[in-house]
């Protein structure tokens, strides 16, 4: 019998600890394979999923997986079961497999959408390998010059202190933040900290998606690479669900959910709009002013030659192979960019050490 009930508080209610993130593009890619090889050798689709389940890794999508097979057990069809799952698997992968189911050639959808996160894993992992260098260098600085203003620096202080020299200006500036910084790390700390999370929750509302995002289409260095990105993305999303059966007006709308950038899925919601009252592809894409115009004139050559699906295929291979240029050019304006920061702070911090000394050495010389 129950004695007395009452709402559980921070302390009393129950932790549920996830532990594994969710499945990334190249596990989808893995899981889609084996998915083809095994649909194809004959397997059925339980004991496809069975051995998936028993071969994945991810703790996330083997717990999917494991929901979808009982799902499918129940009467279900395969794309009803993954749609169950939304935070495992992308909408983009759900329509496919639906779009396979109604065709009757689901491991050639399974097939298409293992391409398709191969190249987005491709793309991002470039993109991480790129962006390591100049994180860490930033981290070694950061670290350099805390170190300097308040354990180096300190040391020369009193030292100069003892000897009555007038110290330069530089020295002096150097030595007042230093103080700054032991006096006020205390406050400092939190402050930065909040400063961070605080521009980490911004950047999740309309404003500030906005702001970001815009200002990755503002900065040069940044520019080129996110516009080649956002139209190797399009490209290769909207040929993939063509290509499978989607209609055009379906298939963009989805393509628009899976843009990184919210000012190219803006432009592709539009040209959802335009092309249900009768426009073609290829008009909203140019007006829209967003994508550059090799994307849209192959658009317009694919709808001339009824081959849409092809040219956006080829679209895509080239901007995925611009996008690695892209990267390499970007890595090439910013490691002379982080040479010549990090030559100026260091620098500056070196003068105001060594500046006293030569005027010390100076006066030496005089006497």
């Amino acid at each position: 019998m129950i004695a007395k009930l009452k709402e559980q508080s921070v302390l009393t209610k129950d932790i549920n600890i996830e532990i594994g993130g969710y499945p990334t593009a190249r596990d989808l890619s893995v899981f889609s394979r084996q998915f083809v090889s095994m649909s194809r050798a004959g397997v059925s689709i339980l004991e496809c999923l069975k051995l998936l389940i028993e071969q994945t890794e991810n703790k996330q999508l083997k717990k999917a997986l494991i929901g979808v097979r009982a799902n499918v057990e129940k009467g279900e069809t395969l794309s009803e079961s993954l749609k169950a799952f939304p935070k495992v698997f992308p909408e983009l992968m759900v329509n496919m497999v639906a779009a396979g189911e109604a065709s009757g050639q689901m491991d050639v959808s399974f097939e298409r959408m293992a391409s398709q996160f191969e190249k987005t894993a491709k793309i991002k992992a470039m993109i991480k390998k790129a962006m390591i260098y100049p994180v860490v260098v930033m981290i070694v600085a950061i670290i350099v010059v805390v170190v300097m203003l308040t354990v180096v620096i300190p040391r020369y202080t009193s030292m100069f202190q003892e000897l009555g020299t007038e110290l330069p200006g530089i020295t002096k500036a150097v030595m007042a933040m230093s103080d700054f910084l032991k006096a006020n790390w205390l406050i400092i700390v939190p402050i930065l900290i909040g400063v961070i999370i605080g521009l980490k929750a911004w950047s999740t509302t309309y404003t500030g998606k906005h702001f970001f995002h815009m200002l990755k289409l503002k900065l040069p260095v940044i520019k080129n690479l996110e516009v080649k990105k956002a139209s190797s993305l399009m490209a290769r999303t909207l040929s993939t669900l063509m290509a499978a059966g989607v209609p055009m007006s379906e298939a963009v709308e989805m393509t628009a959910n899976t843009m990184d950038n919210v000012y190219f899925k803006e432009a592709m919601e539009k040209c959802h709009d335009d092309i249900t009252i009768g426009q073609p592809l290829s008009r909203p894409l140019e007006e829209c002013g967003q994508f550059p115009p090799m994307v849209y004139h192959m658009a317009r050559i694919g709808e001339e030659s009824g081959n849409i699906e092809d040219m956006l295929t080829k679209t895509a291979d080239y901007y995925d192979e611009e996008v690695e240029m892209a990267v390499q050019s970007m890595m090439a304006a910013l490691e002379p960019m982080i040479i010549i920061l990090l030559a100026a702070i260091v620098g500056t911090l070196i003068a105001a050490c060594l500046a006293p000394m030569l005027t010390m050495y100076n006066a030496l010389n005089s006497l």
